[in-house]
């Protein structure tokens, strides 16, 4: 099941240096990062390796800002997760100890929880779905990030969710034999893991390919391409083929910082916020392509997921949507993204 081939390896290897900077694309997404601190630097943590394709490219965009601004903006990145997880990123950013940081929607939820809404378990049937309704809600979570002291940037994406194992999973009773990994005290995913019966293992995603290796966990999940890029593929086998949600991601600020930019060094910012954050989410959905045939190749075994799983799934995920109102987001909020899911799939049949 696990033989690689010297091409294999190879491919891998190189996808998986290319996949981070897809999968951290999508949450960095170059935003901007940086932070005008007395010394002129913008203080950006990223979980994303020194060298790696994607800090070569978030270089490159940082150069060209330092051009435009004349040198008054410039980017100090802190790589590889030296800064801790994204838990710890935000409170040194209260600290005042960084200036921005990227995160996957765990990370944002710790400063606005409504915007899990975006990932609520079984919502979309595809990455255009979710694109849709995330255009019609994003205003409205940057003005609550703002409200409480944050400038949240363009949206990024990590990728569709599936599950990654050591056994097949092919019905609830399978995964609830599983010890899988949940992400911390991720609420939405503990809430789910509750309502389908699963006692999930909580720790922080450093630990997971540990855990994997030593046996703590034989079960996680994640996009193909952040399974490639932390390497948890290499001690998994199977993989399932139904999406439980779609990965959210952005890069946020200290409004504080970001309001200290000159009106002219603010739009060179953000001119370069959109350039990039569109070519990196195009990145992210090929990458994920890549990785996913690459983890293929590398033996892992894509079981099909039995329509009445599927069914099962969607049924106890509509539960959880109800149970988040008043803990993670609003009725309200609710609402609006069935009612801009249904205006999507209204104009495209």
């Amino acid at each position: 099941m696990h033989k690689q081939n010297s091409s294999s390896r190879n491919k891998l290897s190189i996808l998986s240096r290319r996949s981070l900077l897809s999968l951290l694309a999508g949450l960095l997404i170059f935003a901007g990062g940086s932070s005008l601190a007395e010394a002129g630097e913008w203080r950006i943590a990223t979980l994303a390796p020194d060298g790696s394709s994607w800090m070569k490219i978030l270089s490159k965009g940082a150069a060209e800002v330092d051009a435009q601004t004349s040198g008054r903006v410039k980017f100090k990145y802190y790589t590889g997760g030296v800064q801790g997880d994204e838990k710890d990123v935000i409170r040194k950013m209260k600290m005042g100890a960084l200036d921005a940081g990227a995160f996957t929607s765990v990370g944002l939820s710790q400063i606005e929880p409504s915007i899990r809404v975006l990932e609520i378990p079984m919502l979309f049937d595809s990455v255009e779905e979710m694109d849709y309704v995330r255009r019609k809600m994003w205003g409205t979570f940057m003005k609550r990030f703002e409200k409480k002291g944050y400038k949240l940037l363009d949206p990024g994406d990590v990728g569709a969710i599936h599950f990654y194992s050591n056994s097949p999973i092919r019905t609830k009773a399978d995964l609830q034999k599983a010890k899988v990994w949940l992400w911390g005290e991720d609420t939405l995913v503990k809430t789910m893991f509750k309502k389908l019966g699963v006692k999930g293992v909580p720790m922080g995603v450093p630990n997971v390919l540990p855990a994997l290796n030593t046996g703590k966990i034989n079960a996680c999940y994640g996009s193909a391409l952040a399974t490639v890029a932390l390497q948890w593929y290499t001690k998994i086998k199977y993989a399932t083929s139904m999406t439980t949600s779609y990965g959210v991601s952005a890069t946020v600020f200290n409004k504080a910082i970001w309001d200290s930019m000159s009106p002219e060094d603010m739009k060179a910012v953000k001119l370069s916020t959109r350039k990039y954050s569109k070519e990196l989410r195009k990145t992210v959905r090929r990458d994920n392509k890549r990785a996913h045939k690459a983890i293929v190749r590398a033996g892992v075994k894509i079981i099909d997921t039995p329509p009445e799983t599927e069914a099962e799934f969607r049924t106890i995920a509509e539960g959880v949507w109800k149970d988040m109102v008043g803990e993670l987001y609003s009725q309200k909020d609710l609402d609006r993204v069935l009612k801009y899911r249904a205006e999507y799939r209204a104009k495209n049949g």
